[in-house]
């Protein structure tokens, strides 16, 4: 499997799990892989991509080596999902400052907000050959 598209989550955060528990469901052509910013392999992908090692209020969406953050990651995952999910990336238009506050209000409150946990979900084995 080539991993071209990356999402690097949170592993302890309850809502960045369900965020990945989402792609998985809408991920129909299986484009998605994951691996959480704790582990060897994100740690790994966030040094070559000179990302900071500790700083988790964003996921991270590799794609084809390109590097998204914060709302504009959010959005354009949304977009590779396709059908209904597609039309959300039109959010893509509202300035980014204004798209990242609203992401980071969101990021800095989730533990909070959502919960969290000790240690990374393992994944089921029907999808762990999609996790890095």
């Amino acid at each position: 499997m080539t991993h071209s598209k990356i999402l690097l989550f949170d592993g302890v955060c309850n809502f960045c799990d369900g965020t990945v528990q989402f792609v998985l469901k809408h991920d129909k052509k299986e484009v998605f892989s994951f691996a959480s910013l704790q582990s060897e392999a994100g740690q790994s992908l966030l040094r070559k991509h000179g990302l900071p090692l500790e700083d988790y209020d964003s996921f991270v969406y590799l794609d084809e080596g390109k590097v998204h953050t914060k709302s504009t990651a959010a959005l354009r995952v949304l977009k590779e999902l396709g059908g209904i999910y597609r039309a959300l990336y039109l959010l893509i238009a509202v300035p980014k400052p204004i798209r990242d506050a609203v992401y980071m209000m969101i990021a800095k409150n989730r533990y909070k907000w959502f919960g969290k946990k000790d240690a990374c979900t393992l994944p089921s084995k029907d999808v762990r050959k999609r996790f890095l």
